[in-house]
């Protein structure tokens, strides 16, 4: 049996206000094709399949495309609800759509009964846990309010039912953070009770786990992986490799592993240096990607968004931070208001702005001019 392993679709995500949807569809339809070509039997989706609880109606018809496409191509789809999603719009019709080899997994009360797949030498028992939300749980499970507790009364229900069923092999599919992975900026926190991450030995009854939330795809142990999201979505990842794994077990149930890089893909990138660095050609590789972009120059240079967006397509941040100099947190608008005088306000924007102080002759001009506007204000 031969497994594609993917999670976080983040499907009708955007990056910073720009529209992914058309790099998803174009990455979506390589998937489809991969699956074809590569004789995949099951494809895994281990949560956050949308970004958003309700879902634009042109985001549910690509994933509607993309089941049916998968379908046609010869394989199974087993897909779990992540912390994104609604489990209940996920999970609609789930029981009509497994008939047609979509499996979807949206409850706790799927949690510890498996999906059985037949392959040469057995079946393949795949078990579904569903994002869970801790607070609402513990109480009917009888267990703390926290991840950790949780998941490991779901893996107990599992464990229990794998000695009942004895497969060839064992698959779990979760949404969570595991200790000793690797996070980025774009993950949703879902720390509860101060205990955010779960230990990996949690999963040790699966031959393999099937990871998902944390958007970097990576081994966490030789079972336990994180496929990482489809696309990057902060600049956080702009060195990820984004792709998935494909797994193979074979008749007498031994599992193993390689990885599959998207040829389909989304270049973001931070730049730093000045103006005249950033603008100079030696960055010319990147004028379509999207970037983040912090100039240098001890004096910001005039126009500089619109100037260098004639270089770059998509500038999306844009930074100051003069080299060299000291930097100070914003100031908060109460101690703006607190500040004692109109001269102090603006000394304190200036230096915000700038990174340092006044010089002699720049005090003496803001002196001058916060002086006359409180006479101009005084005689009226």
């Amino acid at each position: 049996m031969r497994i594609l392993h993917t999670s976080d679709w983040h499907l009708g995500r955007t990056f910073h206000g720009v529209s992914l949807h058309d790099t998803m569809a174009d990455l979506l339809d390589e998937m489809v094709q991969l699956v074809g070509t590569e004789a995949v039997d099951v494809v895994l989706i281990s949560g956050d399949v949308y970004d958003q609880a309700q879902p634009r109606t042109e985001t549910v018809r690509l994933f509607s495309k993309t089941l049916s496409s998968l379908v046609d191509a010869g394989a199974q789809v087993i897909a779990t609800s992540g912390n994104h999603d609604s489990a209940v719009r996920l999970g609609f019709a789930s029981d009509l759509l497994a008939h047609s080899g979509v499996h979807l997994v949206t409850s706790q009360t799927q949690v510890g009964r498996p999906i059985l797949l037949p392959t040469k030498g057995g079946e393949v028992a795949f078990y579904g846990i569903p994002y869970l939300e801790p607070r609402p749980l513990a109480a009917h499970w009888n267990t703390d309010i926290n991840h950790s507790s949780v998941l490991t009364e779901a893996m107990r229900r599992v464990t229990e039912n794998v000695a009942e069923v004895k497969p060839l092999a064992t698959v779990v599919l979760a949404h969570c953070f595991a200790t000793g992975a690797d996070p980025s900026d774009s993950e949703r926190d879902i720390s509860v009770g101060g205990a955010l991450s779960v230990p990996a030995s949690l999963f040790e009854a699966a031959d393999y786990t099937a990871l998902g939330h944390l958007h970097g795809r990576q081994r966490v142990t030789d079972t336990v992986r994180y496929s990482g999201s489809l696309l990057p979505y902060s600049f956080s990842e702009q060195n990820h490799r984004k792709g998935a794994w494909i797994i193979d077990i074979d008749e007498q149930g031994t599992v193993s592993v390689q990885e599959y890089t998207w040829r389909t893909c989304l270049t973001v990138k931070k730049l730093r240096g000045t103006f005249e660095d950033i603008t100079g050609g030696s960055y010319e590789a990147y004028r379509s990607a999207f970037v983040s972009i912090t100039l240098t120059d001890a004096v910001r240079p005039a126009r500089a968004l619109e100037q260098l967006k004639e270089h770059f397509d998509h500038v999306l941040e844009l930074f100051f931070e003069p080299q060299g100099v000291q930097h100070t947190e914003l100031h908060s608008y109460r101690r703006t208001r607190e500040a004692r005088t109109t001269f102090d306000v603006c000394q304190s924007f200036y230096q915000h702005v700038r990174g340092r102080s006044l010089d002699e002759d720049e005090t003496a001009y803001l002196t001058e001019v916060t002086e006359l506007a409180r006479l101009a204000g005084a005689s009226e």
